[in-house]
């Protein structure tokens, strides 16, 4: 079940942000307002949602939990090269 939880998030982030917002407390908790969140949602979704769960878990930012944000950048910043490409192509 987790396994399907991380294809579901790196296949429509925006979609579990939005679910995360409407059905839990974990961006309430990361983020002490709305600005972060909705920066996060249109540039950083990835990022955003595993900060959010690492804060809301109280996980320190270090060692494997620095690793996995780490990832997510890459992971985010991937599909943002992808969407460049696609349009040089054009």
């Amino acid at each position: 079940m987790p396994c399907l939880l991380v294809i579901l998030m790196v296949s429509f982030p925006r979609l579990v942000l939005v679910g995360m917002w409407l059905f839990t407390h974990m961006l309430n908790r990361a983020y002490h307002g709305l600005l972060i969140p909705l920066l996060g949602f249109f540039f950083l979704p990835i990022t955003t949602i595993v900060y959010a769960w690492m804060v809301s878990n109280h996980r320190p930012l270090e060692g494997m939990n620095l690793i996995f944000l780490i990832v997510a950048v890459l992971l985010d910043a991937g599909s943002h090269d992808r969407g460049q490409r696609y349009y040089r192509r054009r």
